[in-house]
């Protein structure tokens, strides 16, 4: 098992106001751009832009949340219910409003700023995440985020999976003021990993949690 720690800042929620998740094993879509150096700046400015387009056009029905994590990658998650939703287009009205010629102009501006990107599921699991007062991903007033990837052979998983509950059962005994969601790898992931994710004001509140 390799455990890799990566710190992100997530952003505000964008266009709608739907709380991500308070459902067992909620499952969210996850797009990643990897964004360049020199054009992070100008990734920022397009993403403002067609958030921007999205509420001036008052588009109904999409809803996600925007991560930048410290290496440059730019992510935006998105709460689904099954893999149906991927058949959905819920930018197709945006689309209609805007002009499908002005529509693809922003993409074509956000597809400057990267050489790769690409999707993937991710699980929130419920029963391996410790959060007392009610388990959610979208924590007010704590928009920072530490992730812990730990990752794992298949035949380790179910191994993983135990030591992850004894941990959250000591944490659970010691009253522990550090709240952490567990996810798991899904669908158009490479490799298997769980991923724990601990909420905070800013850095420097998380290390003194």
């Amino acid at each position: 098992m390799k455990a890799i720690k990566t710190t992100i800042l997530l952003a505000v929620l964008l266009v709608l106001t739907t709380t991500l998740s308070n459902a067992q094993n909620q499952s969210f879509w996850v797009h990643e751009d990897q964004v360049k150096p020199s054009k992070q700046a100008e990734y920022e400015k397009v993403t403002k832009d067609f958030v921007e387009a999205c509420k001036k056009h008052e588009l109904k029905d999409a809803n996600w949340a925007a991560a930048r994590v410290d290496n440059g990658t730019y992510i935006s998650i998105v709460p689904i219910e099954n893999m149906a939703d991927f058949d959905k287009n819920p930018l197709a009205p945006l689309m209609e409003k805007m002009g499908e010629e002005n529509f693809w102009a922003i993409f074509k501006r956000f597809d400057a700023c990267y050489n790769k990107h690409g999707d993937y599921v991710v699980h929130l699991i419920e029963d391996l995440s410790y959060m007392p007062n009610g388990l959610m991903s979208n924590t007010p007033g704590k928009d920072y985020r530490k992730w812990h990837y730990l990752y794992v052979t298949p035949s380790n998983a179910q191994a993983l999976h135990t030591k992850i509950k004894e941990i959250k059962a000591l944490y659970e005994k010691k009253g522990s003021k550090e709240y952490f969601r567990m996810y798991r790898s899904g669908f158009g992931s490479m490799g298997d990993y769980y991923l724990a994710s601990v909420s905070a004001k800013d850095e420097q509140s998380y290390a003194k949690t």
